[in-house]
């Protein structure tokens, strides 16, 4: 899984931006604050773990998003979701069943 790539802000920073629509590495830069080959850098680390693909038009290079590794961490984090819900379940219980002190 990749969670070692997605630890990386500015990875997680791209994937948000690639989420609305197709970037090239200049714009995806520009938002970045990054230098040209620092943003070149997370792409390629980017494409190795699956979660971005690069298309060729012309001399432009769009970088797009691939949602699919996405969906198998989602699946993976499903226990953990449903614990957590339970979690904050019986809080919700609890503080209903506090007294107010006004």
């Amino acid at each position: 899984m990749p969670f070692d790539v997605l630890a990386e802000p500015a990875r997680r920073h791209i994937l948000d931006l690639l989420l609305q629509r197709p970037h090239q590495v200049s714009e995806l830069t520009h938002h970045l604050g990054l230098t040209q080959p620092g943003t070149s850098k997370h792409l390629r680390i980017l494409r190795q773990a699956g979660l971005v693909t690069v298309r060729k038009d012309a001399q432009r290079r769009w970088y797009e998003l691939r949602p699919q590794p996405l969906t198998e961490i989602d699946a993976w984090l499903t226990p953990y979701r449903k614990l957590w819900n339970h979690s904050l379940d019986r809080l919700e219980h609890h503080l209903n069943t506090m007294e107010d002190d006004q």
